[in-house]
């Protein structure tokens, strides 16, 4: 028996469980979240996530070596191409003082030249191809690894962080790995075997002036680190007034409309303004001082090439050396600067693409769901008997919820529970579908302990609709079919039809095609609710789960569901949570609770005849009281 099971149910939705963070938390944007996605923080543990980092690189070792080989070949060549255009020069030179220049010798070098170029392009985009390749199939591994993840969490572990954390670290934070070891791993790579190969080179050719060249290093690295240390607390607020910002800008497009009718818009303008304002500021501090770097670099460089020059220029009068050697010695000390300068840069992104590591690790740390994998498989058509034997629970165990709680629904009966506004309603049906452990006792399932039964098995028997309804980007045959992903068009209809869907599908333009997005905005409140319903109709479980499925939808559709569940519900256990007391009058049995107990059951009928706390949940509802408005 197929059915759908809700597994990710909102803290909103569950009237007693531990509230969520406001909405800028939830999106994990304020001080968590920089420009372009870039986490804020700086790795704890470089040295442990850098191993395990690694350690997911492994299994692409032959493909590493590759590109190890690859770029070690295109640096070789590419250093090796002014020192051939400086033989060209030699030759021309040459040629001009005996009056006859050798073309043949200064084409075979220049061919030379561009062949060495253009042979080390074509590794270097090799190169690039496959580490593209090994970084693409290490994300994809990663991001199977944290699906599956996710899949194994406890229900407690996604209430209790904050939503837009948890996505962030889905998303951005592998996102951002992926660009950083794409970007740090080449790079990196390339620029130490061009300082390298720079450096020999240039002591091949002249070891005065690669001495002269090689004093600037400690310069270079003085004034990176100066000028990296300045920009890098204003880089940190930078990131920080993005996010700050961004999620300003999402509250206020959310709540568009409230703002409007409250007459707030002058307030919100004059709170972005000021959002806008730090940003702006510590966007320019940012900027500006790590704009420095380069042009102080070039200053660095310039002066470099002066006292080369002036260098150079006296060997080549002393006959020292010849003029083509210096022009290569120009071009090397050109291109021994710019490497520095990139592995400077990449130090930022590296420790950025760390941090981001260190947060998917450790959600992969995170404690799962009890393995449950040895249990055996569930025989036989369930009946849905449910039975709590003196079951305690709690979310915080300093404050308990349900103590010592007793209740037996017998197969196709329909149990009612009502009570005030977290009394434990919505966590009882939760314990029934094993999203929490209880902390004592027992429950059982046609005599099964629940505790050891496959939680697979479990919750293939329940059908949930929730008040707060689910819906995915796709059409609304497809929403349906979620209940029965083995139904046919026929089966699929007729839950519509039972559940009414199929009465305001005729008006959408595509009908049953209509494709909705994941807020489900192309249809009402109440129409999302009657989709949910027909999923439920359409899974056809054992034990039917309804907490307030009816609260948005008009009184009219509600009476015409609740003729249509009556059907659903025969020969089912149903849990109904209502906060409309009309809604549960037919029920077999009506639980009410205070503060996780059960104070009272029955019928609705011996319930107000008790005239305890059901009257007094009924009276609140169904009386008036005078008012005196003089």
């Amino acid at each position: 028996m197929t059915s759908v099971v809700r597994t990710e149910i909102s803290a909103d939705a569950m009237d007693d469980e531990p509230v969520q963070q406001p909405l800028a938390a939830r999106n994990g944007l304020a001080g968590r979240m920089g420009a372009a996605g870039m986490p804020v923080e700086k790795a704890k543990d470089l040295k442990n996530s850098s191993r395990r980092l690694a350690g997911r690189l492994r299994s692409e070792g032959l493909g590493l070596m590759a590109v190890a080989a690859l770029a070690v070949l295109s640096v070789g060549l590419s250093v090796i191409g002014p020192k051939l255009l400086g033989d060209a020069t030699n030759v021309i030179i040459g040629g001009v003082r005996r009056h006859a220049i050798d073309f043949a010798a200064l084409h075979r070098v220049i061919f030379e030249a561009v062949g060495a170029y253009v042979v080390s392009s074509a590794l270097a985009y090799l190169q690039s191809y496959l580490l593209a390749g090994i970084v693409q199939r290490t994300m994809q591994r990663i991001r199977s690894d944290v699906e599956e993840k996710i899949n194994r969490f406890p229900l407690r572990y996604i209430d209790n962080q904050p939503r837009g954390d948890l996505l962030s670290r889905v998303t951005n934070d592998i996102d951002n790995l992926a660009q950083s070891l794409q970007q740090t791993l080449s790079q990196a790579l390339t620029s130490l075997l061009t300082v390298g190969g720079v450096v020999i080179m240039m002591l091949l050719i002249s070891p005065l002036l690669a001495l002269v060249a090689i004093v600037t290093i400690p310069a270079s690295l003085l004034i990176i680190k100066v000028i990296a240390k300045r920009s890098k607390t204003r880089f940190v607020a930078q990131w920080t007034h993005t996010g700050t910002l961004n999620a300003l800008v999402e509250e206020t497009f959310t709540g568009h409309g409230l703002v409007k009718v409250f007459g707030r818009q002058r307030d919100v303008e004059a709170r972005f303004d000021a959002k806008n304002e730090e940003l702006y500021s510590a966007s320019f501090g940012a900027q500006f001082i790590s704009g420095t770097i380069q042009p102080a670099m070039m200053f660095l460089g310039n002066l470099n090439f002066v006292a080369i020059a002036v260098v150079g220029g006296l060997q080549v009068s002393s006959g020292a050396m010849n003029l083509g050697d210096i022009q290569a010695f120009i071009q090397y000390s050109r291109q021994f600067t710019q490497p520095i300068t990139q592995l400077a840069s990449m130090a930022n992104v590296l420790q950025s693409g760390i941090a981001s590591a260190e947060r998917i690790f450790q959600l992969l740390d995170a404690p799962e769901e009890s393995d449950d994998r040895d249990f055996p498989l569930a025989t036989g058509e369930p009946r849905g008997r449910v039975e709590f034997d003196h079951v305690s629970f709690s979310y915080d165990p300093s404050r308990p919820l349900i103590e010592d709680l007793s209740l037996v629904a017998e197969p196709g009966q329909t149990v009612a529970i009502v009570g005030p506004t977290g009394a434990g309603k919505t966590t009882l049906v939760n314990l029934v579908m094993r999203f929490y452990d209880i902390d004592s006792g027992v429950i059982t399932l046609d005599g099964n302990d629940i505790s050891k039964m496959r939680r697979q098995d479990l919750r293939s028997n329940m059908g949930m609709v929730l008040q707060d309804t689910w819906l995915f980007h796709g059409t609304i045959k497809e929403n349906i079919a979620f209940g029965n992903l083995d139904a046919d068009d026929e089966h699929i209809m007729a839950s519509a039809r039972a559940t009414y869907v199929d009465r305001f599908v005729h008006s959408l333009p595509d009908g049953y095609d209509t494709v909705l997005d994941d807020e489900g905005t192309t249809v009402s409140a109440g129409e999302k609710q009657l989709l949910t319903i027909a999923r439920a109709f359409l899974a056809d479980p054992a034990i039917l789960i309804l907490d307030e499925a009816t609260s948005s939808v008009d009184t009219r559709t509600e009476v015409l569901i609740q003729k249509a569940m009556a059907a659903l519900r025969s020969n089912r256990t149903s849990f109904v949570i209502a906060h409309r007391l009309s809604t549960i009058r037919d029920a077999d049995i009506i639980l009410v609770m205070e503060s996780g107990r059960i104070v009272e059951q029955g019928n609705h009928e011996e319930l107000l005849a008790a005239r305890g706390a059901y009257f007094n949940l009924f009276n609140a509802q169904f009386a008036s009281a005078a008012v005196d408005v003089t």
